[in-house]
């Protein structure tokens, strides 16, 4: 179902996916929209278990869209690195296939907002436990299930 990378040998490994999706702090998330249109929406996540989890508001845009269609991409850019004099850019970019589902279970969504208060505040558990339980109510998690995803970088990074 999922095309093969032209550019195999530009293929990143298992590992170095897994680094880009730990260690970075943003990437987009795109969905379709009730008009059918692409929908694309920057977000902090957090990964785990091939899994990746954002938080987000009750209503709104990206929450239609949810509903209207559970597929979706999400990207990762590691490295962004133009280089004037040689025409091109030495990067490094995750992307994921998948489906993308509000979570419902209280104990998933309550690990979910703990790794993401762990990874965006670390060394703050107490403050973070009380903003938790402060806002636990006024966001829902989003879960994003990876079906498919690969990692290419540029030719000169080999």
């Amino acid at each position: 179902m999922f095309r093969k990378m032209r550019r195999f040998k530009q293929e990143l490994n298992q590992n170095e996916i897994e680094r880009i999706l730990q260690f970075n702090t943003s990437g987009v998330l795109a969905l379709i929209d009730n008009n059918g249109y692409p929908y694309s929406v920057p977000l902090s996540y957090v990964y785990s278990k091939n899994k990746i989890y954002f938080h987000s508001a009750k209503a709104g845009n990206k929450i239609d869209a949810i509903k209207n269609c559970k597929k979706a991409t999400f990207c990762v850019v590691d490295k962004d690195n133009v280089q004037t004099e040689k025409y091109t850019t030495f990067y490094k970019s995750v992307i994921a296939f998948g489906n993308v589902e509000i979570v419902d279970n209280k104990d998933e969504a309550l690990s979910a907002i703990n790794g993401l208060g762990e990874k965006y505040y670390p060394n703050h558990s107490n403050e973070l436990q009380n903003e938790i339980e402060r806002f636990k109510t006024a966001f829902l998690i989003i879960r994003f299930d990876i079906e498919h995803i690969t990692g290419k970088q540029a030719i000169e990074l080999l």
